[in-house]
């Protein structure tokens, strides 16, 4: 397994995913009830952009980079990038914030993160990082059996399913983690980031979500940044949602549409609501 995130952190799928998950996040805390959040594939949780991956890749300077010179950005992305100016802040430097760290941030005292990272090297960076929060647990484990296993039965919930999709079997893994999510909590929300290759692969994906997600409220936000003629490059990424709060959809889509447009070539976003 050769993933290593630190050569894409910032790029246009991190900023639309975080863009999100802040938003989703800041949702998600106005009940009153605790908040219990899994993290399946946490990473590291801080990312040095000025390190030789980021630097190789130039994918932070064409994503993050670009939205922090920008004057246009809608909302969630605003929150994004004071989200990112608050950490290089506390980090003294050029970094760019993983999932773990923008959840950890803005869970109340009565909230709670399970960041999952199977790699012993990320997630000793990610235990490191996130040290000294009581509310917040690493584990160095297989997140995909997390996905149900750390959930309560009941209550809320979001699972962060968020795979590096580097081996054959991630999208069935995937999606047999998001059956299992449910079964647990049937009111928890899911939050599925998948890379947009081709469209062949994510409409077996989707049938296989709708499948595992039956009776169930679906949301699908759609980025492409460049047409769909390549099927071994990136050319996009997509989220997915269960149970997506109530008038969500709006910024979400407000999100997409700037990245694609500001970031992509051709780039366009669409919103689905499946069912």
């Amino acid at each position: 397994m050769n993933y290593r995130h630190a050569f894409h952190a910032g790029n246009f799928a991190d900023l639309v995913k975080h863009a999100a998950l802040i938003e989703l996040l800041s949702r998600l805390t106005q009940a009153k009830a605790p908040l219990t959040v899994i993290d399946t594939h946490a990473g590291a949780g801080r990312y040095d952009l000025g390190g030789p991956e980021a630097q190789r890749s130039g994918e932070a300077a064409a994503g993050v980079a670009r939205l922090m010179a920008a004057t246009d950005a809608p909302a969630p992305l605003q929150a994004l990038r004071r989200a990112v100016a608050a950490a290089e802040k506390a980090w003294s430097g050029p970094a760019y914030p993983g999932s773990p760290w923008l959840t950890a941030e803005r869970l109340r005292p009565r909230d709670r993160l399970v960041a999952c990272e199977l790699r012993p090297e990320e997630h000793g960076a990610l235990a490191r990082l996130l040290r000294g929060r009581a509310n917040v647990e690493t584990r160095c484990t297989d997140g995909f059996a997390a996905a149900a296993q750390a959930l309560p039965a009941r209550g809320p919930a979001l699972a962060l399913i968020d795979p590096p999709f580097e081996r054959a079997d991630d999208y069935r893994r995937t999606a047999a983690a998001a059956r299992a999510a449910l079964v647990r909590n049937a009111g928890a929300v899911l939050m599925i980031w998948l890379p947009l290759k081709d469209l062949e692969t994510f409409d077996a994906f989707l049938r296989s979500l709708e499948d595992a997600a039956r009776r169930t409220p679906l949301l699908i936000a759609e980025t492409r940044i460049r047409p769909l003629s390549d099927p071994m490059r990136m050319n996009g990424c997509v989220l997915a949602f269960a149970n997506p709060p109530a008038g969500f959809e709006a910024p979400l889509q407000a999100a997409c549409d700037w990245v694609a447009e500001t970031l992509g070539q051709g780039g366009s976003a669409r919103i689905l609501t499946p069912g």
